[in-house]
């Protein structure tokens, strides 16, 4: 079933985060696993509107949900969203059985503990390090290198310890695995995220969802503290009051803890007839809004975190041939360069003059989408991450001995393993 170059074999991914298929990377990934011949198990928690079943197959790839509610009331309501999803992982990774590559994908920096189980039992542990959680604590709660950083960075510590492989999603988060995490260089492969093509095509644009305005704004993506909307917001009535511009109508694609008060934001800032939040939508309904927009925000602040991840909208903005205004961070650069413009960092006014620029040059707009897209079929393209997660996966499983899966045993469920 598998060879040393890790070409097959069972692998199991855990994510709490988010749920399966909704997690495009996770999915992805899951993907390529299966093409390259692994048999591939999913736990993840349930979804609210979309993958909502406890157990599915999905084009050849199982997943097991558990449910989960999202964490309300400070420390204690984490507390017990990380110890339900712990509890439910560890059970579900019982049903599953022995597998060869455990593959645990944060945030949190909990999820080494079931892998620590299948890792004693012969499994070789992957750690996807999809954020940086000791930063994201720092830039969500602003309170500091407190007794609860200090926590994460300790269970950080841990996971890196742990891990046999880690992917990293950018050579900011490799350089953390090797300076911060004493992981070998060769131990860390960089596998970002990309945008699916078949999900991301442009169709011919339509005039009413501007809403009787010559311009639409787009801003696509989660809406957290740390994710810059009111940012948005503050510069799209700078553009409106300061610059005099109204001419525009902006959608607000995306959902989030937020999401709400972003809303409310809007109302105070006297831009609810302008902005438009439609929370999450069908991917049929984000690509017409994405085909029609004339400029696609990324206001995530400098701090942290933001400035070292890679922002998945700015990547889908590319994908579909969008100019792209963005704060000037360091990672936004490596991934858009000259298909976005870039304000000094957490200038809302300077961001709402770009906006105003782009929105009085169509040929500009025109070329920076067009070098959008040439980078994402290019360099950032997911046939070169899928190339580096295979390759993980080989440098995983080199010189091991499988796991061994007994052909047609019973697992606990009493149910007969899937070869």
């Amino acid at each position: 079933m598998r060879n040393e170059n890790g070409t097959g074999g069972r692998a199991l991914v855990l994510v709490e985060n988010l749920s399966v298929p909704f997690d495009r990377r996770v999915w992805q990934e899951c993907t390529t696993l299966r093409d390259a011949g692994w048999d591939v198990h999913v736990i993840c928690p349930q979804g609210s509107k979309r993958d909502t079943e406890a157990e599915a197959e999905i084009d050849g790839v199982r997943i097991h949900r558990y449910p989960l509610r999202a964490a309300t009331g400070g420390p204690a309501g984490y507390l017990r969203e990380y110890g339900s999803a712990l509890w439910h992982t560890a059970r579900l990774a019982r049903k599953v059985g022995p597998v060869h590559v455990v593959h645990a994908c944060n945030p949190p920096d909990l999820l080494f503990l079931p892998a620590l189980r299948l890792k004693r039992r012969g499994a070789r542990f992957v750690f996807d390090q999809h954020d940086l959680v000791p930063e994201l604590y720092l830039s969500r709660f602003d309170r500091g290198e407190d007794l609860l950083y200090r926590g994460v960075r300790a269970l950080e510590r841990l996971t890196y310890r742990a891990a046999d492989i880690v992917l990293a999603t950018n050579e900011s988060y490799r350089d953390v695995a090797v300076r911060r995490g004493g992981k070998r260089p060769e131990d860390v492969f960089v596998v970002r995220s990309a945008p699916g093509t078949d999900r991301f095509r442009p169709v011919p644009a339509e005039a009413e969802l501007k809403r009787g305005k010559p311009h639409l704004l787009c801003y696509l993506g989660v809406m957290g503290p740390q994710d810059g909307v009111d940012y948005a917001l503050r510069a799209l009535a700078e553009l409106r009051d300061t610059l005099g511009r109204d001419d525009w109508h902006a959608v607000f694609v995306g959902s989030g803890d937020a999401h709400d008060a972003m809303v409310e934001l809007a109302a105070e800032l006297g831009l609810a007839d302008q902005v438009e939040f439609t929370g999450r939508i069908p991917d049929a309904e984000l690509v017409r809004y994405l085909s029609t927009a004339d400029v696609c925000l990324s206001p995530d602040p400098r701090n942290p975190l933001n400035d070292v991840s890679t922002m998945n909208k700015v990547l889908e903005y590319m994908a579909m041939g969008r100019p792209i205004v963005s704060f000037d961070l360091r990672e936004a650069r490596v991934s858009a360069g000259d298909a976005a413009v870039y304000a000094p960092a957490n200038d809302e006014g300077a961001f709402a003059a770009l906006v105003a620029e782009l929105l009085d040059d169509p040929a500009k707009r025109a070329e920076m989408g067009k070098i959008g897209q040439e980078r994402i079929s290019g360099r950032l393209s997911w046939r070169h991450s899928q190339e580096s997660l295979l390759a993980a996966y080989a440098a995983a499983c080199r010189g091991r001995v499988p796991v061994p899966v007994p052909v047609g045993k019973s697992d606990r469920t009493g149910k007969r393993q899937r070869r």
